[in-house]
């Protein structure tokens, strides 16, 4: 169980393909929560990332059955499976405004990896999805970050970055490679029992 100081209205939206969870994402929710102070964290699965459109992501039921895992007996994170029942292409301003209605007037906080905040002025409707959240980054180890751009507003995480991404996951398994200490047990075994990624 985390112990920090819990900001009541502090919401963080933490969205991404989790294809698989591993436990960078887990470090960086961790992070999220003790250095923004927030009262939720929301894994939010995407249906089809716009950034990835060649790729083909695990079927969503694997991907949600892994966070369910992953998450198991973390009360103050949540998983949100909208994009995934929205299905297509996940736009981020969709989900930001869903939040933005339903908890008015909670603080947002989107988390994005380092290598999109260049991009984020390219991100649908980047003037309104500006104006709803704060963009919180994900540093990457050796990774420079480039410049927040205009009008978003960006902070850095502190946290424990990792140099573990999800690819690098999906090669070992395909290469029948261990994932120990890269996944939680319980995820890694859901992968190999459902031969997932070969």
């Amino acid at each position: 169980m985390m112990n920090c100081a819990r900001v009541e209205g502090r919401l963080g939206l933490f969205g991404g393909s989790f294809d698989p969870v591993h436990l960078g994402h887990l470090l960086v929710a961790q992070a999220a929560c003790e250095e923004l102070g927030l009262s939720r964290l929301f894994f939010i699965p995407a249906a089809q990332s716009p950034f990835k459109p060649g790729a083909e992501p695990a079927p969503a039921s694997a991907r949600l059955a892994m966070l369910r895992l992953a998450l198991a007996g973390e009360a103050r994170y949540e998983i949100d499976d909208q994009e995934i029942r929205r299905g297509g292409v996940s736009y981020t301003i969709d989900t930001v405004r869903d939040y933005a209605a339903r908890f008015a007037p909670a603080e947002l906080f989107y988390l994005i990896g380092a290598d999109h905040v260049s991009k984020l002025p390219q991100w649908r409707e980047a003037d309104e999805l500006a104006r709803l959240a704060q963009f919180v980054v994900i540093p990457r180890p050796g990774e420079v970050m480039a410049p927040p751009p205009v009008p978003f507003r960006v902070r850095t995480l502190g946290g424990f970055p990792l140099a573990v991404s999800s690819s690098q996951v999906r090669q070992r398994v395909k290469a029948r490679q261990a994932v120990t200490h890269l996944v939680p047990a319980a995820v890694a075994e859901f992968i190999y029992n459902n031969r997932l990624y070969l």
